[in-house]
C-alpha cells in the first residue's frame, strides 16, 4: 500500500466487513445457482488433480472451499484474521480441511512452497505495486502451473459500502482494473493466456451486472 496508507487501518478494514462479507450473492455463494456457476468456472480452468491450490485474498473461503470439495488441497491467505476464521470455519462446517493464514499478498506467507494453481479473486485493485506482487505469485507456481485471476472494473460495486482506507485512491488500480491492462501485465510472465469474460453470467453474482468482469487464465 502506499504511504498514506497503514497495514493496520486496511486490517481493521476487513475485520469489519468480515461478518457481513458472505451477504453479498457472489461472496457468500449461498444460492445454489450461483454456487454452482462458480464451481463450474473453477472446474473448467483448474487441471485434473488433486492440486496444490494457492487462494490468495481468500476472504471467507467461498472459493476454498469449492477448490477442497473437487478434492484440492487448499491454501488460503488474507490479510484479515476475521476472514481467515470464517474461511476455516467454513471449511470446518463442511467436514473439509484446509490450511489458512493470516498474511499480505504481497508478501504471501507460504515460503520456498509452491503450486499448480493461484487463485486471487477481486484482489489485485487493492494493491500497491501490482506487477511487482504478480511476478512473485507467478514465481510461486510449479512450471506448468496455472494463474487465475477474477477481477474487474468496479463501476457498481461498493457503492453502498463503506469507503475504503485513506489514501486508497492512490493505488495504481483503484476501483479495480480491465481485461486488456491486466492481460498486458501478465502476459510477458507467463507463456499461454486467455481472458475469459464473465460480466454477462448473471448466476456469477446473483444480479445482472453493467460492469466489466473477467477473469484471466494463464499457464506458467
Amino acid at each position: 500500500m502506499p504511504n498514506s496508507t497503514n497495514t493496520a487501518a486496511i486490517t481493521a478494514y476487513w475485520d469489519t466487513a468480515a461478518s457481513r462479507f458472505d451477504e453479498e450473492p457472489d461472496h457468500g455463494l449461498r444460492a445454489p445457482e450461483t454456487r454452482d456457476a462458480w464451481a463450474d468456472l473453477l472446474g473448467s480452468w483448474l487441471p485434473a488433480g488433486p492440486l496444490d491450490v494457492l487462494d490468495v485474498g481468500c476472504g471467507t473461503g467461498s472459493l476454498s472451499l469449492l477448490a477442497a470439495e473437487a478434492g484440492h488441497r487448499v491454501t488460503g491467505v488474507d490479510l484479515s484474521p476475521q476472514m481467515v476464521g470464517h474461511a476455516r470455519a467454513k471449511l470446518a462446517a463442511a467436514g473439509l480441511t484446509g490450511r489458512f493464514l493470516v498474511g499480505d499478498a504481497a508478501a504471501v506467507p507460504t515460503g520456498d512452497q509452491r503450486f499448480d494453481v493461484l487463485l486471487s479473486r477481486h484482489l489485485v485493485w487493492t494493491l500497491a505495486s501490482p506487477g511487482a506482487a504478480l511476478g512473485d505469485w507467478i514465481g510461486r507456481l510449479r512450471p506448468g502451473g496455472t494463474l487465475v485471476l477474477v477481477e474487474g472494473r468496479w463501476r457498481e460495486s461498493g457503492a453502498s459500502a463503506a469507503p475504503y482506507v485513506p489514501g486508497a485512491e492512490t493505488l495504481p488500480w483503484a476501483g479495480g482494473v480491465g481485461a486488456d491492462e491486466l492481460a498486458a501485465a501478465v502476459r510477458p510472465l507467463v507463456t499461454a493466456l486467455r481472458v475469459e469474460p464473465l460480466g454477462d453470467n448473471a448466476a456469477l453474482w446473483g444480479r445482472a451486472v453493467t460492469d466489466e468482469r473477467y477473469a484471466v487464465i494463464a499457464t506458467v
